[in-house]
């Protein structure tokens, strides 16, 4: 029986709708997420698993994948895509095992928030982070793992905290924001207030961990204050925007770029977007 030419022509508009669909998607592609380096003291390296390299102050790197370490009395501050700051205190090595950017529109005007859904997952194999961000968009994860324990950044509010990490206990203490503990033994996770720390530590093989939460002591407040400072400070310094680029293989990319923002008198208020673009 032959196909009436209604029939066939709502069958080849389908094909070619689902061709076109096609076409689309695959020309649309998420950002290579990135990493801004605002700030180097001393000796820092990253590995991207190809090749080792100094870290110098306002380069961009791909983040997935990186490696970060500082030296001893060394530190550095980098910014992510999604505007989530970080301070690397001395003798520090943070791996980047996952961080996924989406698109988001250029000409953003609210900075406080993330600019698109991220999944990060960051491994902190030792040493101490100062962790400065935004507001958290709904859908959006981000996870720090140590020897111990996992670190859920909620996305509520911004977050100010600090994780200080070796082979057999997590300091974990917040300042500002929302997060939860877990791990195989804590079903659903520990909640931490602001204005307090968490001690995580180790008890042998086939033992949970022992958690305690108490108060932030007043005499280590400075310090770890001092590393979620330098977090939120590199992370007034720069902003990423997207540009749209033509690729005759892959179509319409959006490509990752860093905005600086350069610093006004003091008697003024807030920060002032550079007019030129590294």
């Amino acid at each position: 029986m032959q196909a009436k030419p209604l029939t066939l022509l709502c069958l080849l508009l389908g094909i070619a709708s689902t061709q076109t669909f096609a076409q689309n998607s695959a020309t649309k592609k998420s950002p290579t997420s990135k990493f801004y380096v605002a700030d180097v003291k001393g000796f820092s390296e990253v590995n991207n698993g190809t090749k080792i390299e100094d870290l110098t102050e306002k380069s961009v790197l791909d983040a997935e994948g990186a490696v970060i370490e500082t030296k001893n009395d060394s530190t550095n501050a980098v910014v992510m895509s999604n505007g989530a700051g970080i301070f690397l205190a001395p003798d520090t090595r943070m791996a980047v095992k996952r961080f996924a950017q989406d698109s988001f529109s250029p000409n953003r005007t609210d900075l406080d928030s993330e600019p698109s859904i991220s999944q990060t997952r960051n491994v902190l194999a030792r040493g101490s982070v100062g962790i400065c961000t935004g507001k958290l968009v709904a859908g959006s994860s981000m996870v720090y793992d140590t020897g111990n324990t996992s670190l859920n950044i909620l996305s509520q509010s911004p977050q100010k905290v600090a994780i200080q990490a070796n082979d057999d206990e997590t300091t974990i203490t917040l300042f500002e924001g929302a997060v939860t503990l877990s791990s195989d033994t804590i079903p659903g996770g520990q909640p931490l207030k602001p204005g307090q720390q968490a001690l995580v530590r180790s008890r042998g093989v086939g033992q949970p961990p022992q958690i305690t939460i108490r108060p932030i002591p007043p005499e280590l407040r400075e310090g770890l204050e001092d590393m979620v400072n330098g977090a939120c400070q590199a992370r007034r310094k720069v902003y990423f925007d997207t540009v749209e680029r033509q690729n005759t293989v892959e179509g319409t990319t959006s490509e990752l770029t860093p905005v600086t923002v350069s610093p006004v008198n003091p008697a003024e208020v807030g920060p002032i977007v550079s007019p030129a673009r590294p």
